[in-house]
């Protein structure tokens, strides 16, 4: 079975992290910037601590207005937040994401935050192992 960390091999394990105390405005401002989807907020120790996504700034704009863009993004970010380990299977990872309804999932390692997987990650494993296999049907007619 292929595990996240196979996937972390491939993509690193660099987070873009926050802190609570970043305005939602400063989050649009880096999700814009580095072209990612979520911000991860960490404690001192890389702890996850919340999660906030470009959906949840949309959510939180459209519920309370363009004035929200000053407000403490820790006020609307997901406290609750699932993560996974280097150890769970793409099949697992896929699994959570479905159910869950979400893109992004941090990984952690002893509690500490270690990478980020994105569906995008996912579905570019996923297209190369088709591919991958694909490749190996082919040849196996061509032998046959």
């Amino acid at each position: 079975m292929t595990t996240v960390q196979t996937i972390l091999n491939l993509k690193g394990g660099d987070v873009a992290t926050g802190d609570p105390s970043l305005t939602v405005g400063q989050i649009c401002a880096r999700l814009a910037e580095q072209r990612i989807g979520a911000i991860v907020m960490t404690d001192e120790q890389r702890h996850v601590i919340g999660i906030i996504s470009e959906r949840d700034v949309v959510r939180v704009i459209a519920q309370h207005g363009a004035e929200v863009m000053a407000e403490p993004a820790g006020r609307f970010m997901t406290r609750t937040v699932v993560t996974c380990t280097r150890r769970d299977t793409i099949d697992e990872l896929m699994d959570m994401m479905t159910r869950g309804r979400f893109r992004h999932v941090p990984v952690v390692d002893g509690g500490r935050l270690v990478g980020i997987v994105s569906i995008g990650d996912v579905v570019k494993h996923r297209m190369a192992d088709i591919e991958r296999e694909a490749e190996e049907i082919r040849n196996y007619i061509a032998t046959a």
